[in-house]
């Protein structure tokens, strides 16, 4: 089975990408502003046609206008593997917890085209 490999946005926390490798050395995480991935400061519909190009799952604070992004990339017949945004206020240690139960096991397309709040 392949595994999630995840885009952590600029907006959320750095730590939580080293926490994530820290407790999961093999897992694929990039964040926006690395080398491998987008550039800081990339439009979020960009950001989308990246996830679909290169099989990322997104991590993201963007809980306000990431749903219309996601409706306006579906319409006109694109995809994303998954998108999971951070509720307020949410431990880290929940998050890390959940990002690495689904990296463990989900299947690859469970989450396709939608938005998932994290903690479950």
């Amino acid at each position: 089975m392949n595994k999630r490999c995840y885009l952590v946005d600029e907006n959320t926390t750095p730590a939580l990408v080293d926490q994530l490798q820290r407790r999961q050395p093999t897992m694929s995480v990039l964040k926006v502003g690395d080398e491998m991935a987008l550039p800081k400061g990339t439009a979020d519909p960009d950001i989308l046609l990246w996830l679909e190009r290169n099989g990322f799952s997104l991590v993201t604070r963007n809980r306000k206008s990431m749903p219309r992004h996601l409706q306006e990339h579906l319409v006109k017949g694109h995809h994303v593997p998954g998108i999971f945004t951070l509720k307020p206020q949410a431990a880290l240690g929940d998050i890390l917890d959940d990002l690495v139960f689904i990296w463990e096991v989900a299947e690859p397309d469970e989450y396709q085209d939608q938005i998932v709040h994290i903690p479950l």
